[in-house]
């Protein structure tokens, strides 16, 4: 039976679930690795977060007004840092996902093997999922 107009197609519907889970995987895997890149300066440890949190802690009694905001929103801040920093990330899970789905994706949205390696996936990881520099 043919769809009425303006009805999508069993198919249809198919691939546009596929898609959305295609670029689901990609955005996990893609947000992972940027949030995880070397960032320029000295590298904050959790030691030096809590030691900062210790500093503004102290702080906070003495300051007037506008310095005690700052410091509020700087200490909520170093909070949420020192959490995240804290809370161990699985990219191999993430990776597994991108490589299952990141040559269809790639193929589908035109993304070529330069395009990724510039953002910063790793060689290894564009192997594996089947994505070359001549794909």
């Amino acid at each position: 039976m043919a769809p009425r107009p303006g009805e999508m197609t069993d198919e249809h519907k198919a691939a546009l679930a596929e898609g959305r889970a295609q670029g689901s995987a990609v955005r996990a895997y893609l947000e992972a690795l940027e949030s995880h890149k070397p960032k320029r300066g000295r590298k904050r440890t959790p030691e030096t977060i809590r030691a900062r949190l210790t500093t503004v802690d102290a702080a906070i009694k003495q300051a007037d007004p506008m310095s005690r905001l700052q410091m509020i929103q700087e200490r909520m801040d170093l909070t949420a840092e020192l959490e995240a920093a804290e809370r161990p990330i699985d990219l191999s899970a993430l990776e597994d996902r991108f490589v299952a789905v990141a040559k269809a994706y790639s193929e589908r949205k035109g993304i070529s093997y330069t395009a990724w390696k510039e953002f910063g996936v790793p060689t290894p990881l564009l192997k594996r999922a089947g994505i070359t520099r001549v794909s």
